[in-house]
């Protein structure tokens, strides 16, 4: 009864988002998520390099729509190599790359579930990614989400992988004060690839093409936190460029980049009791009515919001993680002054910088719950074995296009 084919624009836009309306995100019985995709549901992945979209159409007279999926193909990092011919030690390690499939936007109407359309959708989905040479494929879900988790690991042959945390952080009615003690200085997108490249490339999950990431429209800038006083930090001229600055850094520094996702897809809090609306409201007045008290107020999450992502988080120093609160700081304003709601980010469960990141624990989540299939030979550069069974390290690379 149920066929399942590619996304067509011309005449399925409605019936997909008729679906996205009827899946809210979140656990039964808590403050549930809604996705707006502002029209076009193909806008998480198509700043993708090959990306595609299916949907799941009841055969039938009325061709309903019931079900869809999205997914992507890049080449990330899975692992480092040591390259003995090279002296320098910093070129010694070099990346070991491989094509990595992503699976997002599962959903299934719920009067259609329990029929197998999930299973049918994801089936189909894998077979184009190793049509495409993909050679494994990932999803991201929330763990306490059974019936996605025992979808992909017990009959899509998933296995769990990662369990980086989400922290999101509400954008208030007042500026946050950067310190006094830090330069915060934008970087170019040429400078900002080369940077990563240098210093971030051996990360997993860091991606190929970080040049189309940085210089992508949604792509709001690179900026480094350097100690104020120090020779990067006494103005403008005094960017050496990434390249001399890696080679003489500072005791402390920190690098975030930043994604403006509120242009692709707005989000909204369901469920929420009339007494936490009008706790909510309160905040805001007292916060709008008395900035300089500086009270951290509740932004309005009960209607479409907008978020700005924060990716790309890395320094190093005894310091690093308050240069990394000082550009989350910098983050804040710049989402502020786009009338954003909150800002996010997810990085590795043992990210050593994760304790500079402000974030309200009520709207993160500790352990989002990445799955990992091996779909099938490795054809990566250099023998890095199975992916799938190497053990996590204290960084990832969440790339924007796919949060």
């Amino acid at each position: 009864m149920t066929v399942v084919r590619e996304y067509d624009p011309s005449r399925d836009i409605a019936g997909v988002e008729d679906v996205e309306r009827r899946c809210e995100v979140g656990p039964s019985g808590k403050l549930s998520l809604f996705t707006d995709l502002l029209g076009d549901p193909i806008c998480r992945i198509r700043h993708s390099p090959s990306s595609l979209m299916l949907v799941a159409e009841m055969n039938t007279e009325k061709k309903e729509i019931v079900g869809m999926i999205r997914g992507c193909i890049k080449t990330v990092t899975c692992g480092k190599k040591l390259d003995l011919n090279h002296k320098s030690q910093n070129d010694a390690v070099k990346p070991l790359y491989t094509k990595l499939a992503y699976v997002l936007g599962l959903r299934v109407s719920p009067s259609h579930r329990r029929q197998g359309i999930g299973l049918k959708l994801v089936k189909q989905m894998e077979e184009w990614f190793r049509q495409n040479g993909a050679e494994y494929s990932y999803i991201a879900t929330e763990n306490d989400n059974q019936a996605s988790v025992n979808l992909f690991t017990g009959k899509c042959g998933y296995s769990e992988f990662r369990t980086p945390s989400i922290l999101v952080n509400p954008v208030y009615a007042h500026r946050l004060n950067v310190s006094r003690r830090v330069t915060v200085i934008k970087l170019d997108p040429v400078d900002a690839e080369s940077l990563y490249r240098l210093r971030f490339s051996t990360t997993e999950f860091f991606p190929r093409d970080i040049d189309s990431v940085l210089s992508n429209r949604l792509s709001l800038g690179t900026f480094v936190a350097v100690p104020r006083g120090s020779c990067y930090g006494s103005g403008s001229g005094s960017w050496p460029g990434s390249a001399k600055f890696l080679e003489y850094p500072p005791e402390s520094w920190a690098v975030l980049s930043v994604w403006n996702c509120k242009d692709s897809f707005h989000l909204e809090v369901r469920g929420a009791s009339r007494t936490r609306r009008v706790l909510a409201k309160t905040t805001r007045v007292v916060d709008k009515t008395l900035p300089f008290l500086k009270l951290p107020s509740i932004p309005s999450l009960f209607k479409p919001f907008g978020l700005h992502f924060m990716y790309g988080i890395g320094g190093e120093g005894t310091r690093a993680a308050k240069m990394v609160k000082s550009l989350c700081a910098h983050a804040h304003n710049l989402a502020k002054e786009g009338g954003c709601s909150v800002v996010a980010t997810e990085v590795a469960g043992e990210e050593p910088l994760r304790r500079g990141i402000p974030h309200w624990k009520v709207l993160s989540c500790d352990e989002d719950l990445w799955c990992i299939k091996r779909l099938g030979e490795d054809y990566s550069d250099g023998a890095v074995g199975d992916w799938t069974k190497s053990p996590p390290g204290v960084s990832i690379f969440v790339d924007p296009r796919e949060f």
